[in-house]
């Protein structure tokens, strides 16, 4: 093989590689908050539906307001 057919198709694979290393410049971040209201709010739930027992609901409530202060 011919050293200049060598260097295109090294320079092409090279092309390939760094073109596929971003998207674009197109980038989405996609934050979602809650509030500790909310929080709390959804902890209940879980806790009348049954999905947690009431030593669980007690640690998790505790965390929430220790995390948030």
């Amino acid at each position: 093989m011919k050293p200049a057919l060598k260097a295109l198709i090294a320079l092409t694979l090279v092309a390939f590689t760094v073109s596929a290393c971003g998207n674009g410049g197109n980038t989405t971040n996609n934050v979602t908050t809650t509030t500790l209201g909310q929080e709390l709010a959804d902890l209940d739930k879980a806790y009348a539906a049954g999905l947690l027992n009431e030593k669980e609901y007690k640690e998790q409530r505790e965390a929430l307001l220790k995390q948030k202060r």
